[in-house]
């Protein structure tokens, strides 16, 4: 940990309940104080709060909970058997603290819970468990002596503060003379323990430091001593990107400013409480998160001196937000109207988080972490605000903030943000006067299952910088299961370089099909026993040698035009027409004649063609193309579901749909759903499934269900293959359901991305004020996924493969175009010279079939390997 030149030799460690439950956990408290104190030069301050629940449980019997009685003996019948388990004589250890726990409750004061009783109660929580520790520390050796944190932490009263704040949810001071720190240095121990949440009162009794305390305390004493840092050990690693919980790949934060950790901590993590960071801040003292299980992880470093580098550190959620919109006329241009709305929400003691106006219009948010909000408090506030103005109360709400240095640069990297909550009711947008923060408020329903997406867009838009090794460390998912093995591409092969290398020396741009790749996607999904029917989406590489090689491994075709019709069967001569499916958009009507003419299935997907064309629909079978309502995708111009989209006919016009059917003697024998492309999450085909299965049920002559393609692939370095294996599970179980329906797939991406690369020449190096540029002989030309999807694919050298890559480029084509970018700061060797051949990876999905003749290129070549 950085520190600054203090003058005092103290690190504080704060451990919190999880930390302090368990003997092995007490073991690791005393190894981590000894170890500091090794050099001889080191003192340690040791600061604990109550063993996991019971403060939750001194809460209730400080509340006046009924069976008081029965939760104080239940306290101390714990406390003893820990100690038991401790080795120690709980009498002798605990015997007073005990004592005076249960004395409380025939205390006098008990009959009517002032808050100084309260606050005597709240206290025992953390005076045994400080108890337990000193004791057994002594046992094991550990040189360490115990301190009443009431005798060096005095609160102070705020103006305006409530005498439940002046008792239970106090302020301390922050500031202590030398007497002060010499004082506290006199005790002889070179380790002391104390309690966290406690401090003494203006008259000499307890007073309690609130939500947060035990935080609070360790920084306290950090900035009083002027410590060397405060370390909160805990059982999660630190800070991350989001809540885990909810989103497994979010980033561990290894470093951050204080004012950035104050935010993220305000605004969701629950890891540090906000009130913490005041007295390290103040005194300029290093904190740092760290997991007492885990403690070789880097955790999270706060201080002053850490990198200020623009970009969204993390995403969070708070729910229970409750918005109050007040809107009059009477407000334009009114003098005072401001001051008398909030001193109307200070005489209900309700403090505003966020705030929105207009010309006619104020809207505020309530944090129910800040707020004691009740319907009555909300019904008295409103009753006050309708004198002035016209009142709406919305609830429940959430608040999802990203938090950063520097979110107004970042604006326009979060076009795919604002397009998420597009789609989202969004009731206020607030963004932070310091430029740390941007939160939007929506309906608490409408949050579910948001962050997962929206991180993952501020990752691919680079608004997160996860490639920042300063800030962001290891995901969730890795510390929890350890980093997954890279995926080895096939080019790799030191054979298959070689052979590349040759086919580049023939010209370029080129690009090289892997067949056995495309054999080993195949037959991966061939081993989905749940899956009856599979066809490629030929739109994704129509190669012959592509569709010969997925036809031998029992895949049919998915075609959308009649030139791809057309195209197989050249290809493939006597392929069963039953094993092609014709899934146009908006086609012109000789395509369906051609189709129909083929003996192909055919889908539609709206109810128009079916009343303008009623004769080339007569009698025929068909499969039925549903939107359900909502898409999916790596980018919003791959998302196939929704208003927004082309695609599908909506769930609610499908008994429109089957009547007109049968007016022209249509038989609807499949249903089909693809709601994107590159989708991760291997419930997402299950869940379509359930739902396409409920519609077949009401037409009753669907035979096939398709939930379409989207598979992802891994063009990341960091990302992992699709989870096959869960995709499989979940596809088995809800065949079971409806086990009458064949379940058909139309993958295209996840058969052939992987296989294909797409070789270059090293045009020129240039640099140009800072940047240096790889020009290609290809550019968005040969390859259109990066300028039209701002797709990700990795850059090789071959030439210098063995070389380090050391030297960040961007990567550019010819065209004359901005867009013309195949890559932003990849990293090559630094020597890489023009006539070098460069590869582009997993180029074989959309690659040569979205190739064109822009500026008179010529389209690339093409070559396929056994």
């Amino acid at each position: 940990m950085s520190s600054l030149p203090t003058g005092t030799p103290w690190v504080v460690l704060k451990f919190g309940g999880t930390s302090v439950s368990q003997r092995h956990r007490w073991d690791t408290i005393g190894r981590l104080a000894s170890k500091r104190i090794e050099g001889g030069d080191t003192r340690v301050l040791v600061v604990v709060s109550a063993l996991s629940g019971v403060t939750n449980e001194l809460t209730a019997i400080a509340d006046g909970a009924a069976d008081a009685a029965v939760r104080v003996d239940a306290l101390v019948a714990r406390h003893r058997a820990f100690a038991a388990d401790l080795g120690l004589d709980a009498d002798a250890v605990l015997g007073t603290h005990l004592s005076t726990l249960q004395g409380l409750l025939a205390d006098p004061r008990a009959a009517t819970r002032p808050l100084d009783w309260q606050a005597d109660v709240l206290a025992h929580g953390e005076l045994l468990s400080s108890s337990l520790g000193a004791a057994y520390l002594q046992t094991q050796g550990v040189d360490i002596g115990w301190c009443d944190a009431r005798d060096w932490l005095d609160a102070i009263e705020l103006p305006n503060q409530s005498a439940w704040g002046r008792r239970l949810s106090v302020s301390c001071k922050r500031e202590a003379d030398d007497a002060w720190r010499t004082r506290f240095a006199a005790q002889p121990t070179p380790v002391l323990i104390t309690q966290g949440f406690i401090a003494r009162h203006g008259d000499g009794g307890t007073a309690i430091l609130g939500r947060g305390g035990s935080d609070t305390s360790a920084a306290l004493f950090g900035g009083l001593l002027r410590a060397s840092g405060v370390e909160i050990w805990t059982d999660v690693p630190g800070m991350f990107s989001a809540n885990p919980r909810d989103v497994p790949d979010a980033r561990l934060l290894t470093r951050l400013d204080y004012a950035e950790a104050q935010e993220i901590s305000t605004t969701g993590a629950k890891v540090l409480h906000p009130r913490s960071l005041g007295p390290c801040r103040v005194s300029g003292v290093p904190m740092a998160i760290l997991d007492t299980e885990r403690p070789d992880l880097p955790g999270t470093r706060i201080d002053g001196e850490a990198s200020t580098v623009p970009g969204v550190k993390a995403i969070s959620r708070r729910n229970g937000i409750v918005l109050v919109s007040m809107e009059t006329v009477g407000m334009w241009q009114s003098v005072g109207f401001m001051a008398d709305i909030f001193e109307r929400f200070k005489r209900h003691g309700l403090s505003v988080d966020l705030i929105g106006s207009a010309e006619t219009n104020v809207t505020v948010s309530l944090d129910p972490s800040d707020n004691l909000v009740s319907t009555d408090v909300l019904a008295r506030l409103s009753e006050d605000l309708s004198q002035i103005c016209r009142v709406k109360v919305i609830a429940p709400c959430a608040a999802i903030t990203l938090v950063g240095r520097g979110m107004r640069s970042l604006l326009h990297k979060l076009s795919d943000v604002w397009a998420t909550f597009g789609k989202e009711r969004v009731h206020l947008i607030s963004q932070s006067s310091n430029d740390l923060n941007l939160t939007f408020v929506i309906d608490e329903a409408d949050a579910d299952g948001l962050l997962p997406q929206l991180h993952a867009e501020l990752i691919a838009s680079g608004a997160m910088p996860v490639d920042d090794g300063a800030v962001f460390g290891p995901s969730w998912k890795e510390i929890q299961f350890g980093k997954p093995a890279r995926v080895v591409k096939w080019w790799e092969d030191a054979t298959e370089r070689q052979r590349l290398l040759a086919l580049a020396s023939r010209g370029t741009p080129r690009y090289v099909y892997h067949l056995q790749t495309v054999r080993e996607r195949a037959r991966a999904l061939n081993a989905v026993g749940a899956i009856d029917r599979r066809f490629f989406a030929i739109k994704a590489n129509s190669h012959p040698w592509i569709l010969r090689t997925l036809e031998a491994e029992g895949f049919g075709l998915e075609c959308v035009s009649i030139g791809e019709i057309e195209h197989v069967f050249a290809t493939l001569p006597g392929l069963d027409p039953s094993r092609v499916l014709f899934t146009p958009s908006f086609a012109p009507r000789r395509e369906y004649d051609g189709a129909f003419e083929r003996g192909v299935n055919v889908t539609l997907d709206n109810v128009e063609a079916l009343r303008n064309w009623p004769e080339t629909f007569r009698g025929r079978d068909l499969w039925l193309r549903i939107d359900l309502g909502r898409g999916d995708g790596h980018h919003a111009k791959v998302v196939t579901g929704g208003a927004a989209s082309k695609f599908g006919l909506p769930i609610a016009a499908v008994d429109d749909f089957v009547a007109a059917a049968r007016t022209v003697g249509v038989r609807i024998t499949g249903i089909h759903a693809h709601l994107g492309s590159g989708i991760g999450h291997p419930k997402h085909w299950r869940e379509v499934y359930a739902e396409l299965a409920g519609v077949a049920d009401g037409i009753g002559t669907v035979d096939s269900i398709d939930i379409g393609g989207g598979l992802t692939i891994p063009y990341k370095p960091d990302d992992q293959p699709f989870d096959l294996a869960l995709w499989a599970e979940g596809l088995a179980e809800i065949k079971a359901a409806w086990p009458r329906y064949r379940l058909a797939i139309e993958p295209g991406r996840f058969m052939v991305a992987e296989c294909g690369v797409l070789l270059t020449h090293v045009t020129q190096v240039v640099g140009k004020q800072g940047v240096r540029r790889v020009g290609l002989d290809a550019g968005m030309n040969a390859l259109m996924r990066p300028a039209m999807y701002d797709a990700f694919h990795a850059v090789r050298n071959l030439t210098r493969f063995d070389d380090a890559d050391d030297a960040a480029f961007d990567i550019v084509g010819p065209i004359c175009e901005s867009s013309d970018v195949l890559g932003i700061d990849r990293l090559l060797p630094v020597g890489t010279a023009e006539g070098d051949v460069v590869l582009v990876s997993d180029a074989g999905a959309y690659g040569f079939v979205m190739a064109n003749t822009y500026n008179l290129r010529d389209l690339p070549q093409e070559d396929v390997l056994e």
